[in-house]
């Protein structure tokens, strides 16, 4: 009787086992995406995808952008995977988006996310988006930009200002 019992439950283990291999190869998978962000006191690295390999292999690229808090310029640029360079660049003026005077003490947050924006004109959009916010101010904006895997022929593209919304009333002090 033992022996039945333990045959048993090696056959519903087996089964499950099997049955649970066959469900995780047959659900759909969803890519994980995750930026990479670094901060210090006076500017901010980030990453934000810009799309595919032109070969239509689902192989992202990303561009990086550096965020100087005490100027409010926002530069990024792109590698070129095929020679390894720096290919496509970018640049904004943020102080300028946000109204912020020369003797403001700006406070920046920026994060990437994907925004898949159309392609336009000929142009293609990269498929990621740069969200800024700024405290003073009390306006979050959000940048878009193009991007070609063969690069922008070394000239800085500027990043284009899609929309902005208020998240709290501007203030002189930026607390």
């Amino acid at each position: 009787m033992r022996n039945l019992t333990t045959a048993s439950r090696t056959a519903w283990l087996a089964g499950g086992l099997i049955a649970g291999l066959a469900v995780a190869y047959l659900w759909p998978h969803e890519r994980t995406y995750a930026a990479t962000a670094d901060r210090d006191t006076q500017f901010m690295m980030i990453t934000v995808p810009v799309g595919t390999s032109g070969a239509g292999f689902n192989d992202p690229i990303e561009a990086v952008f550096v965020l100087d808090f005490l100027t409010g310029q926002l530069r990024g640029a792109a590698l070129n995977r095929q020679v390894g360079v720096f290919a496509s660049f970018y640049a904004r003026d943020l102080a300028k988006d946000f109204e912020v005077d020369g003797d403001a003490d700006p406070h920046y947050c920026i994060v990437s996310g994907y925004a898949q924006m159309p392609n336009a004109g000929g142009i293609s959009m990269a498929s990621g988006c740069l969200y800024v916010g700024e405290l003073s101010s009390g306006k979050v904006a959000a940048y878009a930009f193009p991007w070609r895997e063969t690069g922008t022929g070394g000239a800085i593209v500027p990043l284009q200002p899609l929309h902005t919304f208020q998240f709290k009333s501007p203030s002189s002090k930026g607390k």
